[in-house]
């Protein structure tokens, strides 16, 4: 069973500071790192780890970033479709504190640019039996692509990042939608609701444009709610955060990898969390995802706990 990621490739600038400045404010970095990133990039290795047959179409530059890139692809045995343009390859910076929480500000680069899929590129789509993408690259691109996996009977995936609003002849073409509750209360119109359980009635109202809606709470948690089912909370894992970067991907795309195998929404959300759990406990995007064997046993001692 296979999984194909459209979209975005970044090099992350990671500054780890005592705390996120305010603005205005200069800090002194702790000490400073780089790693690759990109919520697409990261989403196809999080697959790949997860134990998906894998590939990744997506746009780099000319430029020595682009090689790290090509390079940790290769490396999570992730199928990789692509495209160089003239032009730096994307990039992150990323300042991070103490206690996990950090702020990100992406320079798109050659992601901006990936527009007008090839003839190849939209066969590796239809080839695929789950097609996952993300808003870091042109939004026509994302549109093209969940086309082409509608019509090929792909299991089409938007995880709607960085929120931005969705185009309405997108949203028929998407079968599972999954945001954050930041997210979450933007695209549902509830953005300046104080209700407590304002994240269930965002989940509800999105559920009217796509068959299921994940809404991911941090420690909190998450939420599916499907067409025709009650909406179910799920959890979260215990963890001790020490990077959040990222774990909103592995969540993407070790989701993607169980649905590949035929796995309902409700136990790839669980399978999902589990990675995620695992990833803010190590530094980097990337190098924090965990491989099957690590989320199976982390459910596994979990489970015969409970």
């Amino acid at each position: 069973m296979s999984v194909v990621v459209v979209g975005s490739a970044n090099l992350d600038f990671v500054y780890h500071v005592d705390r996120i400045p305010a603005p205005g404010e200069t800090l002194l970095a702790a000490r400073s790192a780089q790693y690759p990133g990109g919520k697409g990039n990261n989403q196809a290795i999080a697959a790949a780890r997860a134990g998906a047959q894998t590939s990744f179409i997506g746009s780099l530059g000319n430029d020595a970033s682009a090689a790290i890139l090509r390079r940790e692809l290769k490396l999570a045995t992730v199928k990789a479709h692509l495209r160089t343009q003239d032009g730096p390859t994307g990039t992150a910076l990323v300042t991070l504190d103490g206690a996990g929480t950090n702020t990100i500000i992406v320079n798109a680069g050659a992601n901006g640019d990936f527009a007008d899929l090839t003839s190849a590129e939209l066969d590796a789509i239809r080839i695929a039996d789950v097609l996952l993408m993300q808003l870091e690259i042109p939004m026509e691109t994302v549109l093209d692509a969940a086309r082409a996996g509608h019509e090929a009977g792909c299991t089409v995936i938007l995880n709607a990042a960085p929120v931005r609003e969705l185009p309405a002849q997108l949203l028929p073409e998407l079968d599972v939608l999954i945001v954050n509750e930041h997210e979450a209360l933007i695209l549902a119109g509830l953005a300046d609701t104080t209700v407590r359980s304002a994240p269930n009635h965002a989940a509800l109202e999105l559920l009217r444009s796509v068959p299921a809606v994940v809404v991911t709470l941090g420690e909190n948690g998450l939420l599916v709610a499907r067409r025709g089912a009650e909406t179910v909370h799920l959890p979260a894992f215990a963890a001790r955060a020490i990077d959040t970067t990222g774990a909103g991907d592995t969540f993407c795309g070790a989701f993607a990898a169980a649905l590949s195998e035929g796995t309902d929404v409700l136990h790839a959300a669980r399978f999902a969390a589990c990675a995620a759990a695992l990833s803010v406990q190590r530094e980097g995007a990337v190098p924090s995802i965990p491989d099957r064997a690590e989320i199976e046993s982390h459910l596994h001692r979990h489970e015969s706990t409970d």
